[in-house]
């Protein structure tokens, strides 16, 4: 059976890579969204931490003998802590300068954690078995899923909602609106909004190392695997809009999608596709998709 004259199953083992793909763009550009949106940092760290996110599973797996399941828990807070002490120790030096400072000092601590990762382990990818329970594919009738992928597409667009359910729903997400606003006006109510910025960061920050465990199964784990994607997942951001936490869902989800069913049309134009869609965007409507023009 053919579709617009493409096999069909050729056209739905594109829009599954697309959906896979989708699903990391939008936890990846949704952590990043978060941390600007809520504390005005361009966090050019987030690659590396994916990366991390997929090592200390690694690590965890190999020296600890722990599970996937346990990785899913443990890797998000270890890593998240790891991002706190940053913030801590680093970031919240630069809060009253220019975002390109931020930017500046987290590419480069992007650079040295991936560089030292790369000495430690060189660069080719090392496997991370898939779990036993998502071993094996489902026939759905038209194409066979694989269900380590069916569930990364579910547990990643869960996660997403829960986040923007938070952030935008609950009296947690409006002191946190709040003290990106107006700082001294929340921290008279009695809370403490550094403690506040620092979980911020550290939860955004988590959310790339819970990508990072979700994506070892299925891309390797490699010291350079955050640095081929977060130029991409930057781009994302900039399409739905910096800090609209809809908007990196949407638009992480969609351009998944978009670049899938290019791989199928036009295979010339996959790897630039989602940069030319950023580009039309910002000369349409530099906020973004989402984002509201300040």
């Amino acid at each position: 059976m053919e579709i617009f004259g493409v096999p069909s199953g050729a056209l739905f083992g594109q829009l599954l890579i697309g959906l896979i793909n989708g699903s990391f763009y939008a936890l990846l550009s949704l952590g990043l969204a978060v941390i600007f949106g809520l504390l005005n940092i361009i966090n050019f760290t987030h690659g590396a931490q994916y990366m991390l996110g997929a090592f200390v599973a690694y690590l965890g797996m190999q020296k600890l003998g722990m599970n996937y399941w346990v990785a899913l828990v443990v890797t998000p807070l270890v890593v998240g802590a790891t991002g706190m002490i940053i913030e801590r120790t680093m970031l919240k030096q630069l809060y009253k300068l220019d975002h390109l400072y931020g930017l500046l000092l987290t590419f480069g601590l992007a650079l040295i954690i991936q560089g030292l990762f790369r000495h430690e382990f060189g660069s080719s990818g090392m496997p991370y078995p898939v779990p036993e329970v998502f071993r094996g594919a489902i026939d759905t009738g038209f194409m066979f899923l694989p269900k380590y992928r069916a569930w990364v597409i579910v547990a990643s667009l869960v996660v997403c909602l829960a986040t923007w359910y938070v952030i935008e729903r609950t009296k947690l997400g409006a002191y946190l609106r709040a003290a990106t606003e107006n700082p001294s006006l929340v921290q008279s109510f009695g809370i403490n909004v550094p403690r506040m910025i620092t979980l911020t960061y550290g939860f955004g920050v988590g959310l790339a190392a819970l990508a990072g465990v979700m994506a070892a199964p299925i891309y390797q784990v490699n010291p350079t695997m955050g640095a081929d994607l977060i130029i991409v997942v930057f781009a994302v951001v900039v399409i739905g809009g910096m800090g609209s936490i809809m908007g990196a869902i949407v638009t992480g989800f969609g351009l998944g999608l978009v670049e899938g069913l290019t791989k199928v049309f036009y295979p010339e134009a996959s790897a630039t596709v989602i940069f030319v869609i950023m580009t039309i965007v910002l000369l349409l409507k530099p906020a973004g998709l989402f984002g509201t023009q300040k």
